[in-house]
């Protein structure tokens, strides 16, 4: 959904973006400092310079950290992955002021020079300042078209915006209210799905001969949501399927490089999606005891879970004195809502995702389930992650976060704060995916940033997620830029 940001959120954005900066600049100093004093520079310093945009001088720090003989293995790695994670950056951001004014004017010809530099004042336009150097993020044309509503009138030829058809309120929507009743919240609205999802690595991406490794995503059984999963085949045919209890569940392949050839990769499953909708009494709702089972759920998880100052000053905010759980939840599903949806670039590229989304003045699906999440738990209501695919019952498919919060006597329930609010006059329509969900998507995770089985060696090219696939080969992953992945899908009545 592409909301505007309410005026909280940037009056928050605002008031801190300077302090962040100079916070950011004196951490760097007094890190590093303390780094020449020890004669190594820390990771956090290293981060810090990065953050800053500061590049050549976290290259050196990290040069000079890896030359130390004495460097614990867990250290080297995390300072290898934040080259990496330079590396990255810079592939997202590689436009400058010009080359993002000549793709703006393709679709706005007589784009001002004004005109740019206000919405560049605005925040319109992700950047970073990398060493002196101005670079814009390379989706910011089209994410222009999604922030502001001014931009969005400029343009010469008036096409609208393609979103998904479950962000609008519609027939499916209406048939999975018409079959909850209590005690039958789930397994509503049933469709049976089958399904392929490829990975191709690039001719000559690695030297014929050598073996690559694939991890393509492969669901769970979830009863009530996604059952009777069924293997059909792969390309090649040996394949190793992680076991149920795999949070982030793949199929791993392996196949020899050849000269010339992509390296392609395949598996091939079939499936009954549901849907379900939970109707919650807020009179009902009491604050959950907190057992063993869900205490994970409620605690920080660095570095994308994190209770820093700025998420308890939104929540105070939002909050105010509220003490029933599902209230508090409506009022923080709300304001993460009102965050507008843009392109986002790549998660391993951000530190902090919840901080980000709440700071960047827009934020995608993963970035806003996070920074809900991230206040939920801080309210000591439990939330957990899922993600995956949707699609549609045309050729609409996309990758889709969202996740569960549980409200207690009710138990887990799902929240999808992206698709958010419905435009209906009928509440139980508009307030659907605040405790409903729809049968367009497959969940692959039912959490984040898990171990794969097996278990990967090289970097992940998404450290977060796993929707597109996972590739690499002795000399090191296969980055984005290497592979290409897509997702096919037949739907027919549960029972044909």
């Amino acid at each position: 959904m592409h909301k505007p940001a309410v005026s909280l959120l940037a009056r928050a954005r605002c008031s801190r973006q300077g302090r962040r900066q100079h916070v950011w600049l004196l951490l760097t100093l007094l890190l590093a400092q303390g780094a020449c004093a020890a004669g190594q520079a820390s990771i956090d310093a290293v981060i810090a310079s990065i953050e800053g945009g500061q590049f050549q001088s976290a290259e050196r720090s990290i040069a000079d950290a890896l030359a130390q003989a004495s460097l614990e293995p867990d250290s080297r790695k995390a300072f290898e992955f934040q080259r990496e994670r330079m590396r990255r950056i810079l592939l997202d951001f590689t436009l400058d002021e010009a080359a993002l004014k000549e793709q703006l004017r393709k679709q706005i010809p007589d784009l001002a020079d004004a005109e740019f530099v206000r919405w560049d004042a605005h925040g319109l336009f992700e950047r970073q300042t990398i060493d002196g150097r101005t670079l814009y993020f390379n989706r910011s044309a089209s994410n222009l078209f999604r922030l502001s509503a001014e931009a969005r009138a400029r343009r010469a030829e008036q096409t609208p915006m393609r979103d998904g058809p479950m962000e609008a309120a519609n027939a499916h929507h209406r048939d999975v209210l018409a079959a909850a009743r209590p005690g039958h919240e789930r397994g509503l609205a049933s469709r049976h799905l089958k399904i392929t999802q490829s990975l191709s690595v690039h001719a000559d991406a690695v030297p014929a001969g050598e073996i690559v490794r694939a991890w393509i995503p492969y669901p769970r059984a979830i009863p009530g949501q996604q059952d009777d999963v069924r293997f059909r085949k792969s390309v090649p045919a040996k394949h190793v399927v992680a076991p149920e209890s795999a949070l982030q569940r793949t199929v791993y392949l392996e196949r020899r490089a050849e000269a010339g050839k992509p390296t392609e990769f395949s598996v091939s499953y079939e499936l009954t999606i549901s849907a379900q909708s939970h109707a919650i009494d807020a009179t009902r709702v009491a604050a959950a005891e907190i057992t063993a089972e869900l205490a994970p759920f409620v605690t920080e998880r660095p570095p994308h879970i994190v209770f820093n100052e700025a998420i308890r000053l939104f929540s105070r905010q939002i909050v105010g004195d509220e003490k029933n759980p599902w209230r508090i939840a409506q009022k923080l599903y709300a304001a993460v809502d009102s965050i507008p949806w843009a392109g986002a670039r790549e998660y391993s590229t951000i530190s902090n995702i919840s901080d980000y989304a709440l700071h960047a003045g827009h934020a995608d699906c993963g970035q806003q389930t996070l920074l809900l999440m991230t206040l939920l738990r801080f309210n000591g209501i439990p939330s957990r992650w899922q993600s995956g695919m949707v699609y549609s019952d045309g050729d609409y498919s996309n990758l889709h976060d969202w996740g569960q919060l549980y409200i207690a006597p009710y138990g887990w329930i799902p929240m999808d704060v992206t698709t958010g609010r419905l435009h209906s006059d009928d509440p139980a329509i508009a307030n659907f995916y605040l405790g409903g969900q729809d049968a367009y998507r497959i969940a692959f995770n039912d959490d984040y940033g898990r171990e794969f089985v097996p278990a990967k060696t090289h970097f992940r090219s998404e450290t977060v997620d796993l929707q597109r696939g996972e590739a690499e080969w002795s000399g090191g992953n296969l980055y984005f830029d290497q592979w290409d992945y897509d997702f096919t899908w037949q739907v027919s009545p549960v029972g044909d």
